[in-house]
């Protein structure tokens, strides 16, 4: 099967000398088309370095990343990689549906095209009552399943979730990976989501875990 993305020696240092600060050792690692893969480790253990590497929004220290059934860097976004960041990324100004047709916007597409895409991702997460709400009137929870509709939106091939539930009580922390898992599916797309809740871990098959910058793949849920 086809690697959406490929990792290979790939590591990140910040700082030179005695500052420098390993966050990632030198990884190999492949996401498949269609994975499910939850990456747990505590704190500072370099989740959110993999996955900024794997979306190409940082550089690796040592080692390359590449996107097979994608293409080059540059056609990364908008559209064929979507991240949900762990806090507040919907842009204020914008009203909800306005912030889920922007990355559509960006991609090309006509205003009166994005917005009517928009509103059918938001209405197919049951979001459609949020559609002219401003992100100060929502939510932290409805904020992130929002998040997931502009990613969704796209119609990514992979999605990244850095830490989605991690400001999110139990029962909005569920909605949200009920709401990616869907996302996922409907789109076809491979879904990473860097977590330290087992609870959310447990939600998918494909399980590694980093401690201090190592990854170490488990094996997959559906193979044993």
């Amino acid at each position: 099967m086809t690697a959406i993305v490929a990792c290979e020696g790939v590591g990140r240092t910040y700082g030179c000398g005695a500052a420098a600060t390993v966050a990632l050792q030198p990884t190999d690692c492949v996401v498949a088309q269609g994975a499910r893969v939850a990456i747990t480790g505590p704190s500072g253990s370099g989740k959110s370095t993999l996955l900024h590497l794997m979306a190409g929004l940082d550089d690796p220290t040592v080692g390359t990343v590449s996107w097979p059934a994608i293409g080059e860097r540059s056609a990364l976004r908008p559209g064929p990689v979507a991240v949900v960041f762990q806090g507040p990324s919907l842009l204020a100004p914008l009203t909800v549906l306005e912030n889920v047709a922007l990355p559509l916007v960006l991609e090309g597409a006509r205003d009166a095209a994005a917005r009517a895409t928009a509103r059918q991702t938001l209405a197919r997460l049951d979001l459609d009552e949020l559609a002219d709400k401003l992100p100060e009137e929502i939510s932290g929870g409805q904020a992130q399943r929002v998040a997931v509709a502009r990613a969704l939106a796209g119609e990514p091939k992979l999605i990244l979730a850095d830490e989605p539930t991690g400001q999110l009580d139990r029962a909005n922390a569920t909605a949200v990976v009920d709401v990616l898992l869907d996302a996922a599916e409907h789109a076809g797309a491979a879904l990473v989501v860097a977590t330290h809740d087992a609870l959310v871990a447990d939600r998918l098959p494909e399980h590694w875990e980093i401690h201090s910058g190592r990854l170490e793949p488990k094996e997959a849920a559906w193979s044993r």
